[in-house]
């Protein structure tokens, strides 16, 4: 049976053995080379990065700019903005406000109270 070897993966020459001692034989990185680095990256300053990154304080500059334009838009007009931006989810609606029902005065007076607790309590 010549064909029954021909499937398998033969392993190194001189046996499983050989194959494994000629992996661990790969020369040893040069210790100025790293190849995990991208090519032609350059290093960075950390103190430039953070002065880079830092944040700016816009708060004069809007305030001028704010106090610059008088112009102040109308009420309604500011309210239909609002709620163009408000989502339509319950958390994002504002409270309704409750309207405030007024104490109804009465149409009678002390006189017409008087006037029948004596017709009908048939008091004097």
């Amino acid at each position: 049976l010549p064909a029954a070897g021909r499937g398998k993966v033969q392993p190194g020459r001189d046996g499983p053995r050989a194959a494994g001692v000629a992996r661990r034989r790969k020369k040893a990185p040069e210790p100025g080379k790293n190849k995990a680095t991208v090519k032609g990256r350059v290093v960075k300053s950390a103190i430039e990065e953070y002065h880079k990154k830092k944040a700016v304080n816009h708060l004069r500059a809007n305030l001028k700019y704010m106090l610059k334009g008088r112009f102040v838009a109308n009420k309604a007009v500011t309210e239909q903005v609002l709620a163009q931006n408000r989502g339509r989810k319950a958390k994002d609606q504002p409270p309704k406000k409750a309207v405030k029902k007024k104490p109804e005065g009465t149409v009678f007076t002390e006189e017409d109270f008087r006037k029948f607790e004596r017709e009908y309590f048939g008091r004097p």
